[in-house]
């Protein structure tokens, strides 16, 4: 096991070619700007920025129990969204104490992506683990997905130019806020984000986030770091 402060994101390389300065942000070496964290927030605010949060961490629920076993974990009624919805809830542990905060993807009646955060991930997915014992369901750590998040008032018209999968974006552009759409058992673009500005996030393979990263980029996106994503 690498140790706890050493961990990289598929982008690590990206981000040093690119200039970023690299922090330690809940064990992993994450950019924290390029060179102007006010520059990275104004392009945030007023055309597109791309931020990496594959430290944060995809779990797949699954199984004709999965509802049920949502609505015991959860603070927030997952019945309530419909396949494609999204939900921002909590995670709460057996005397309703807060967890962690995470979002919910809704892919189908049985089927729920899970997105919670790097630096609670472990304990979240043991607490998943250890509750699921009573449930007909199956928990999947999707370590092999990375994710992406496109933010800003251009982020429609950068999604559209990014050369994913033309049908699997034009859906994603039809979405409403805190809407979603699945390409398959890996791919997912979601109409949210942590910036409170319009934008997608995008949850792909390892092994294409570079490319997409780089499309991007092209496009005129800026690269962000965390310390825009705080501002």
């Amino acid at each position: 096991m690498e140790d706890a402060v050493t961990q990289k994101t598929c982008l690590y390389q990206t981000h040093i070619d690119a200039g970023g300065r690299l922090v330690d942000f809940a064990g992993w070496q994450m950019p924290v700007h390029y060179g102007s964290q006010i520059e990275e927030h104004h392009a945030v605010r007023r055309q597109a920025g791309l931020f990496d949060v594959s430290h944060m961490c995809a779990v797949d629920i699954a199984g004709p129990q999965a509802n049920a076993f949502l609505q015991r974990l959860l603070a927030n009624d997952v019945a309530r969204i419909e396949p494609g919805r999204v939900l921002y809830s909590c995670m709460l542990n057996a005397e309703a104490g807060v967890i962690d905060d995470l979002i919910v993807y809704r892919r189908d009646s049985d089927e729920f992506r899970i997105v919670v955060n790097a630096g609670t991930a472990e304990k979240d997915i043991a607490w998943m683990q250890h509750e699921a014992v009573a449930y007909e369901v199956t928990i999947a750590v999707r370590r092999d997905l990375g994710i992406l998040a496109l933010q800003g008032p251009q982020a429609k018209d950068k999604l559209a130019a990014s050369g994913l999968e033309a049908d699997f974006v034009a859906a994603a552009l039809d979405c409403k806020a805190f809407g979603c759409v699945f390409s398959g058992m890996d791919y997912l673009l979601g109409r949210t984000g942590y910036t409170g500005e319009d934008g997608f996030e995008i949850i792909a393979p390892l092994t294409e986030l570079p490319q997409i990263w780089a499309r991007l980029v092209e496009t005129g996106v800026s690269p962000c770091g965390l310390g825009a994503r705080d501002t």
